[in-house]
């Protein structure tokens, strides 16, 4: 299908239930922004420790590895809508304890943290219900459509909700995280509204082999395999966002609003990157493109941790976002288009552990790297990982690097 027209770039959003769904995680995105934001520059505040950024990351990954036999079973056998409802309504609660270690003046380390690994819990759940959801609510020739604009709600909410959270956290913790609540709420509320949709269901009982499918096709499909496994190590090593706090308090020197700018930066240039590619849909040699992507989101970081000038930081901020798009784009197409239904939340479970691993673990390995070598050398260090994992797996899995169309398997073509 070309792409050539207004009507055809919006061709996802003819259908009502994307729609809401669009609005809903718009909504959720832009309130975890604000919250990280919030939680970062407060624990930092408070305790003045890299340590403690790094673990603000550990926790909320490790419920994802914990519960990775359980999250995709729920999603596959039981409504995906109604568990992404739930999750955002746990994710307000979050919000609200929050709110209220604040206002009792009571905000430390434990507390914060305990609220972090119940918001771990539910993220682990929405991870693979969200995924699963999406290809659930448009057919399939508007597949590739859909998860552009997933990316680009996901992106702009990464360029506002930074920003907006570093004016509402100068206006005081208290408002950053009232409005967050408000925002969780209202994407539950969406969410409630989609009308239930069709959903594969396995007929199989539940089982080990049951529990472990989603394994067990990854391990089978290579271009599965590959490109998964590309996002968590290039991310894992190349992640810098556990770090803005000190780079705006203490390198840069930019204070609440800076570390908002920071924040959206990437954001910035995936958003402008992700408008492209709804525009100009990559067409041919996508699994080399892929690659390339995660290249330049390494040199972007490498970039990053030499800068001392703000305005160059958030351009190489920028051109991170736009390689990490690329790669994004092509790689959650692929998963959604490779992957049967009947196993679609498993797969996707294990995809959401390898996201989490490659963003939550990524900043406790950039915390605790900062706080034994220094933060410039941890984020240098993690750049030039990304660019050989990006060399490395197009080396190691060849398969995926020939991809050419972004097309079901039994219609796509492999570039010779």
């Amino acid at each position: 299908m070309q792409i050539n027209s207004a009507e055809d770039r919006f061709a996802a959003f003819r259908h009502r239930s994307y729609s809401l769904f669009f609005t809903a995680r718009f909504l959720a995105a832009f309130a975890i922004q604000i919250i990280s934001v919030a939680v970062g520059w407060q624990m930092y505040d408070v305790t003045r420790s890299t340590f403690y950024l790094g673990l603000i990351g550990l926790v909320q990954f490790l419920p994802s590895l914990l519960l990775i036999l359980v999250t995709g079973s729920v999603t596959d056998r039981y409504n995906r809508r109604a568990i992404v409802s739930i999750c955002l309504t746990v994710s307000a609660l979050c919000a609200a304890a929050l709110l209220a270690l604040t206002v009792t003046g009571t905000f430390s380390p434990i507390p914060v943290f305990a609220v972090l690994i119940v918001f771990g819990v539910e993220r682990a759940f929405m991870g693979p219900a969200v995924q699963s959801l999406a290809p659930n609510l448009v057919p399939e020739k508007d597949l590739a459509n859909s998860f552009a604009w997933n990316a680009s709600s996901w992106q702009t909410a990464s360029i506002v909700g930074p920003v907006a959270g570093g004016l509402l956290y100068g206006l005081g913790p208290v408002v950053a995280y009232s409005v967050a609540l408000a925002f969780m709420v209202a994407g539950a509320l969406l969410v409630f509204m989609i009308p239930k949709p069709a959903q594969r269901k396995p007929g199989e009982p539940t089982s080990w082999s049951y529990i472990l499918a989603g394994f067990g096709f990854i391990g089978s499909e290579k271009v599965v395999l590959g490109a998964i496994s590309l996002d968590l190590f290039a991310v894992l090593l190349g992640g810098a966002v556990a770090l803005m706090p000190v780079f705006a308090s203490d390198i840069l020197v930019l204070g609440p609003l800076g570390l908002g700018l920071l924040r959206a930066a990437p954001g910035l240039g995936a958003i402008a990157m992700a408008i492209v590619l709804a525009t100009f849909p990559i067409r041919h040699d996508s699994g080399i493109k892929m690659f390339a992507g995660v290249a330049v989101f390494g040199l972007g970081t490498l970039l990053f941790g030499l800068s001392q000038t703000a305005w160059l930081s958030i351009l190489a901020l920028a051109v991170m976002g736009a390689g990490d798009m690329i790669s994004v784009y092509v790689r959650e197409t692929l998963i959604a288009l490779w992957t049967p239904d009947e196993v679609r939340g498993r797969v996707n479970a294990v995809n959401s552990v390898f996201i989490g691993a490659s963003n939550e673990l990524g900043e406790f390995r950039a915390g605790m790297m900062a706080h034994f070598v220094g933060t410039v050398p941890a984020v240098v260090i993690g750049g030039i990982g990304s660019l050989i994992v990006s060399i490395a797996w197009a080396a190691l899995f060849p398969q995926l690097r020939r991809i050419d169309t972004l097309e079901a398997p039994d219609r796509r073509r492999v570039a010779h």
